[in-house]
C-alpha cells in the first residue's frame, strides 16, 4: 500500500491550489490541472463568508432569523423533538414530526400527499431519477435547476431540452417523439420562477400541453413558494391536487428552514418511498427542521404583511436599479447581465468591497456569455439599502 504524505503548507493563489507535495501531485495532478483551467476562465469557485448587506440569500421573507421561528424550535426541543433522526425513514428515522409536517403541508398546499426530503437538490434528483420510466420521455426547459439534470442523468427515461419558457416547443417535441414511435409517458419538467432570471413559466399553457398528451407536469416551486400565491402557496397553488401535477417546494428559501417537500398524488409518494434510492438510503432529515418548517407554513398564512413588504421592495428596486442595467422581472430575483466572466467577477468584487453581498454567477450555472450579478431581494434589506446599492452600481459600472 502506498502512503500519501500531505504537505501542511497550502497555497491559495491563482497558480497553485491545494497540497504541493510530490506524492500529492502524482495522485492529484489531473484535478489540479482541471482547477487551473477553470481558474483561467475566471470560473474557479471559492467559499466566501457572509459579509455585507444581504442581496444574495434566498431568505426572501427573513424567516430564518425570525423570533417566531426561533421560539418554535426552542419549544420543539423543550417537548423532546430530536435534533437528529438516527436513521433512514424506512428504519428508525421516521419521526412523528416528519409525518405531521407532511400532513400539514399537503393540507396547506392542497395536494393529496407530501414527502419530506433533506434538501431541494435531493428531492429534485430523486423525483426525476425515479418516477419517469424506461420508454418515457422527459422534456425539460433549458434553464431548469442542476438538480433536475442530475435526476435525469440518473434516470432511465429519454430526455430532451427545449427553448426557455416555450410551451409550443415542448408540445412539438412530444408530438415528434410520438410520431417516431414513442409510446411511454411524457413528463414536462419546469420551474415556476427561474432562479437566475427571475421570470415565470407559462404554467397554464404547460398544463394544457401535459393534459393533451397524457403527460405529467413537474413544477419546481423553489423560488415561488412563500413569495407568491394565496398565503404564499406559490405560482402553482391553483394546480395542486391534479392527478398529473407534482410540485417541489423547498423549505430553505422563503420558509427559512431546511429541506424540501414533494407534493402530489399518493401513488407518486408511495412509489418514491419504495423506489427512490436518494430517499431509501439516506438518513432522514432532522425532526427539528421538520418542526421549523411546520411553523414556517403557519407564518406564511398568519403574516401576509411579509409578502406585501417584499412586493413593495420589488417595485422600488425595479425603479431605482433599472437605470443601472438591472432587468425588471416582477419578482425578487433581479439579474444584472454583464456577459464576460472575468468582468462579472471584477464588478462583484467591487460591489462586495462597498459593503453589499452580491455574487457573480458564471457558466455553467448560466449559459455561456450570460454571466451576471444575481440581485436577490429579501426582507433583510430596506429601501435605503437598495438606494445605496443603486448609487454604488452607478459609480462602479462603465
Amino acid at each position: 500500500m502506498t502512503t500519501v504524505h500531505w504537505n501542511t503548507q497550502i497555497k491559495h493563489d491563482a497558480t497553485d491550489v491545494g497540497p504541493v507535495s510530490p506524492d500529492a501531485r502524482s495522485f492529484w495532478g489531473e484535478h489540479r490541472q482541471d482547477l487551473r483551467a477553470i481558474d483561467q476562465q475566471a470560473r474557479l469557485r471559492r467559499l466566501q463568508p457572509r459579509t455585507g448587506v444581504d442581496f444574495s440569500s434566498n431568505d426572501y421573507l427573513a424567516l430564518s432569523r425570525s423570533q417566531r421561528l426561533r421560539d418554535a424550535v426552542g419549544a420543539a426541543l423543550a417537548r423532546g423533538v430530536s435534533i437528529g433522526s438516527g436513521g433512514s425513514r424506512l428504519l428508525r428515522g421516521n419521526d412523528p414530526e416528519h409525518e405531521a409536517l407532511e400532513a400539514e403541508a399537503a393540507t396547506f398546499f392542497g395536494s393529496e400527499t407530501a414527502l419530506f426530503f433533506a434538501s431541494g437538490f435531493a428531492a429534485n434528483a430523486a423525483l426525476l431519477a425515479t418516477l419517469p420510466q424506461r420508454g418515457d420521455l422527459v422534456v425539460h426547459d433549458a434553464l431548469v435547476h442542476a438538480s433536475a439534470h442530475e435526476g435525469m442523468r440518473l434516470g432511465r427515461a429519454e430526455t430532451r431540452s427545449t427553448t426557455h419558457n416555450d410551451a409550443d416547443a415542448i408540445e412539438s417535441v412530444i408530438a415528434q417523439w410520438r410520431s417516431t414511435g414513442g409510446t411511454g409517458r411524457a413528463w414536462i419538467a419546469v420551474e415556476s420562477l427561474y432562479s437566475m432570471d427571475g421570470d415565470r413559466a407559462p404554467l397554464g399553457d404547460l398544463l394544457d400541453v401535459a393534459t393533451r398528451h397524457d403527460g405529467i407536469l413537474l413544477i419546481d416551486e423553489a423560488h415561488a413558494t412563500g413569495v407568491f400565491g394565496t398565503d404564499g402557496r406559490g405560482l402553482a397553488g391553483n394546480l395542486e391536487g391534479r392527478e398529473n401535477v407534482v410540485t417541489l417546494r423547498t423549505c430553505g428559501k422563503a420558509l427559512g428552514s431546511e429541506g424540501a417537500l414533494l407534493c402530489g398524488p399518493a401513488i407518486a409518494r408511495d412509489f418514491l418511498v419504495n423506489r427512490a434510492r436518494g430517499f431509501i438510503f439516506s438518513t432522514a432529515p432532522s425532526p427539528l427542521m421538520a418542526s421549523a418548517v411546520r411553523e414556517g407554513l403557519r407564518m406564511l398564512a398568519d403574516e401576509p404583511e411579509r409578502r406585501t413588504r417584499l412586493a413593495a421592495l420589488i417595485t422600488h428596486a425595479e425603479r431605482v436599479l433599472a437605470p443601472c442595467g438591472v432587468t425588471p422581472t416582477g419578482s425578487q430575483i433581479l439579474p444584472l447581465m454583464i456577459g464576460d466572466d472575468a468582468a462579472t467577477m471584477r464588478v462583484a468584487a467591487a460591489v462586495q468591497a462597498a459593503g453589499f453581498d452580491i455574487r457573480g454567477i458564471r457558466p455553467p450555472t448560466v449559459p455561456a456569455g450570460t454571466a451576471r450579478l444575481r440581485i436577490s431581494l429579501t426582507l433583510n434589506v430596506d429601501e435605503a439599502d437598495i438606494d445605496r446599492l443603486a448609487e454604488t452600481l452607478r459609480e462602479i459600472l462603465p
